[in-house]
């Protein structure tokens, strides 16, 4: 008899990652198809049990080898129904009976929740938190999201909202957020958020500078562009990257007396930034705590890039 098995499903806005992976989490397979998000998202949930079928077939496995499926996704997660809404990228406005159609499609045990908890999970499991109790992950992309594990468990709050880290407020007076409040976290550690930065401190920059030229010129620019000017030493992107680790070494301050965590990992497109980053926020982050976090919580870059997600899904299936 085999041993059993589980299966990661990281559900994005262009492609679905799956992962089959053993119960110690060493992926198997990997395989992905893109997202089908026409006719209101209607064909992703038949595109997954299809896709997880054949594989199944291809590999001569059956749902017996199976403990369950796991997956993350954007939008509103009822844990407990298996249901998802709001999932605009997905072009999911209405709610859908995710869990019911994939259990009764592939036969096998299904649980879910939201992308960036399920990514949490997974740095926390396999990657940089090391399978420690008490890990926070910050993912920084195109905007700022998070999940907290305090004790062993996943925090998901009164309305699901724990672990919101891009909505704290780094700067009252800052910039205007999607969420309707001012200064998150979101609007200056983000990819948008860094040249937000770049853009408002550029006014009143007079040094020699290429990125202030390019900013002046109407160029277009990206958080990448910043963070490898600064690493070339160009002035006005060293002053940006400094502003931008301030409010990151600020969040990540007050995320470790409140929780006081064994690490907070960064993960995301801006996490590329590396060690250049990294020890900047941490730099921030010490001046923010007192004594016993500053020498108990470390501030960590993330391991498993795209696999993440992946992993973190099938983590759920060990707990249906």
């Amino acid at each position: 008899m085999q041993e059993n098995k589980i299966i990661g499903i990281d559900l994005g806005g262009t492609t679905v990652k799956f992962a089959i992976l053993t119960v110690e989490g060493e992926i198997q397979q990997k395989w992905s198809i893109d997202t089908n998000i026409l006719d209101e998202g209607s064909h992703i949930v038949d595109d997954i049990v299809t896709s997880i079928n054949h594989h199944l077939d291809l590999y001569q496995l059956t749902p017996k080898d199976f403990l369950g499926i796991g997956m993350g996704t954007p939008g509103s997660v009822d844990r407990e129904k298996g249901t998802v809404i709001g999932a605009y990228n997905l072009n999911w406005k209405t709610l859908q009976p995710v869990r019911e159609k994939i259990e009764k499609g592939t036969g096998i045990a299904f649980a879910l929740d939201n992308d960036a908890n399920v990514a949490a999970l997974g740095e926390r499991w396999k990657g940089a938190g090391e399978n420690d109790p008490n890990v926070v992950f910050i993912t920084l992309g195109t905007g700022v999201g998070g999940g907290i594990i305090m004790e062993g468990n996943l925090l998901h709050g009164n309305a699901g909202c724990a672990g919101e880290i891009g909505h704290i407020t780094v700067d009252p007076d800052g910039f205007d957020c999607t969420c309707g409040k001012k200064g998150c976290l979101e609007t200056v550690s983000s990819a948008t958020g860094v040249v937000n930065v770049a853009r408002d401190l550029s006014e009143e920059y007079a040094g020699d500078s290429q990125l202030k030229r390019q900013l002046d010129d109407g160029q277009g620019i990206t958080s990448k562009d910043v963070f490898d000017l600064a690493k070339a030493n160009d002035p006005f992107a060293l002053m940006v990257v400094d502003k931008v680790c301030y409010y990151l070494g600020l969040a990540c301050g007050n995320i470790g007396n409140l929780l006081n965590p064994s690490s907070i990992v960064l993960g995301g497109g801006v996490s590329a930034a590396g060690e250049f980053l990294r020890s900047r926020v941490e730099a921030y982050f010490k001046t923010f705590t007192f004594p016993q976090v500053k020498e108990s919580t470390e501030i960590k870059l993330a391991q498993l890039g795209n696999d993440a997600g992946v992993i973190g899904a099938a983590f759920l299936a060990l707990d249906i």
